[in-house]
């Protein structure tokens, strides 16, 4: 987060202090009643604040390579004594797969951002950019789920979504963080700003529109 984006002291008091990570929460403020943080963030001399994702430890990446690596060496040596088992070619190749789908992920989560501006959004990933004035928001849906809420702007011809932050947990043990560590105050930002209010409540998430 850029914070000479937002210049008001009060700003970094109500987060608890620039840095510092805001737990997700499994309920929403209510559209008509906005976060301190964005009522006291903006401030008539910023233009626009950044928030990136938080990066998942690439550990699983270089794990899932030199796994493939070290398979497909064993597949050529093993082909020089005419040994190969038909099941190895199949297994390199499901390596191969999800060590490029990981490399993909982390790359894409390195080029991700979500600027906020006084007339409007962008949403950037590096594969794809969206940019929307606050009236074409149209809809926001929210879905909760175990690795944080799915939140996905709609406009009438374009969406974009982006997940709140999560703490990955393993045996007591903190193995890394997801998503955007200030999620919530992005989604009461949007929807304040765009003047959606809630919809309707299912099962599976909140809805939020125009009425």
């Amino acid at each position: 987060i850029r914070n000479n984006l937002y210049g008001s002291y009060a700003f970094r008091v109500a987060c608890g202090g620039i840095g510092r990570a805001v737990p997700a929460q499994s309920h929403h403020t209510p559209p008509n009643c906005v976060s301190p943080i964005i009522i006291i963030g903006m401030t008539s001399n910023s233009n626009s604040q950044v928030f990136r994702p938080e990066l998942i430890p690439r550990r699983g990446e270089m794990i899932a390579w030199v796994s493939t690596l070290l398979l497909l060496v064993g597949w050529f040596v093993l082909r020089q004594t005419h040994q190969v088992n038909p099941a190895i070619p199949i297994f390199a190749i499901f390596l191969l797969l999800a060590a490029s789908s990981i490399s993909l992920g982390n790359w894409v989560d390195r080029h991700t951002y979500i600027r906020l501006e006084h007339q409007g959004i962008t949403f950037h990933n590096g594969l794809r950019h969206v940019q929307l004035r606050w009236d074409q928001v149209e809809r926001v849906e929210v879905l909760p789920s175990n690795w944080g809420d799915n939140i996905e702007v709609f406009s009438d011809s374009a969406h974009f979504k982006f997940r709140t932050l999560h703490v990955v947990n393993a045996q007591g043990k903190n193995l890394g963080r997801m998503g955007f560590e200030q999620g919530e105050q992005i989604l009461q930002h949007i929807l304040e700003q765009s003047g959606l209010q809630a919809s309707h409540r299912q099962d599976s998430g909140y809805y939020y529109a125009r009425h």
